[in-house]
């Protein structure tokens, strides 16, 4: 595949894959092991008018030394890379540029990296081979994001006095959101799975009920039998979500309000 240089000035000296430089431009850079996953993007970097090509990179190592000299606004990370993963990258870089780290937009086959990324602040989670929409839709997010100055934030700011009285046994019982880990539902009751409690909280109530009183923005329904706290989230994958050592399934039923719910830390 044929790759073309628009003109202006790139730091990347010889860098055939060099994108136009323009007053407003995003700088970039890329790092990817894989030569034409790393050509594509630069490819789709060519046809987005405000982004603008610094260098890329095959190993991680050299992108590292180029953030030394090199001042990015946006990062397209690969995550499987040797030596040092994406993911670990990201942290050294948020680490080594503290205050003014790039904004990183990560690429990969794989989806079960996508809370990771999350967990690193990126922007989105870009599933290889990248088609242009999902690309500029990436990139629009950084633009806004790098122009109105966003922090991303990785956590749910609960309040201190941000609780449920639910009914166990014979008395009402306060449970804190901040607490709660995730919920499972049985015909008449549900447990209330929580952080420092001997297993679970068992109340007579149904999900119906404990779901609309639990805040929409930090706790989803995944499954008819189950409710989860986002901030809780260890790992997904497509159809399951990990918390600790629970593994909880995502059914067909709720599978694009979840997607929905997550994509916007992406």
């Amino acid at each position: 595949m044929e790759f073309y240089k628009r003109s202006g000035r790139n730091r990347a000296a010889g860098n055939k894959y060099s994108t136009q430089s323009t007053t407003m431009a995003i700088n970039c850079i890329i790092v990817d092991d894989d030569e034409i996953a790393l050509s594509h993007l630069c490819d789709l970097i060519n046809k987005t008018p405000f982004l603008n090509i610094l260098s890329y990179h095959n190993h991680p190592a050299d992108a590292l030394k180029a953030l030394e000299n090199e001042d990015p606004q946006l990062v397209f990370l690969d995550i499987n890379m040797p030596d040092l993963n994406g993911i670990e990258l990201a942290r050294i870089i948020n680490k080594q540029k503290e205050g003014a780290a790039p904004r990183i937009i990560f690429t990969s086959g794989f989806e079960r990296y996508a809370l990771e990324g999350y967990k690193v602040e990126a922007i989105d989670y870009l599933l290889k081979p990248v088609v242009y929409d999902d690309f500029i839709t990436a990139a629009y997010k950084a633009k806004t994001l790098i122009e109105h100055g966003t922090k991303m934030s990785s956590t749910i700011d609960y309040k201190e006095n941000d609780f449920l009285f639910l009914r166990v046994e014979y008395e009402l019982v306060k449970v804190y959101l901040k607490n709660i880990l995730y919920i499972e539902g049985f015909k008449d009751y549900v447990k209330i799975f929580v952080i420092n409690s001997n297993g679970f909280i068992k109340s007579l109530t149904t999900m119906k009920n404990i779901e609309e009183k639990l805040p929409s923005h930090s706790f989803i329904r995944v499954h008819r039998s189950f409710i989860v706290s986002l901030d809780k989230i260890d790992a997904i994958t497509t159809n399951t979500i990990k918390i600790g050592k629970a593994i909880i399934p995502v059914s067909n039923q709720y599978k694009d309000d979840f997607k929905t719910f997550i994509d916007q830390w992406f």
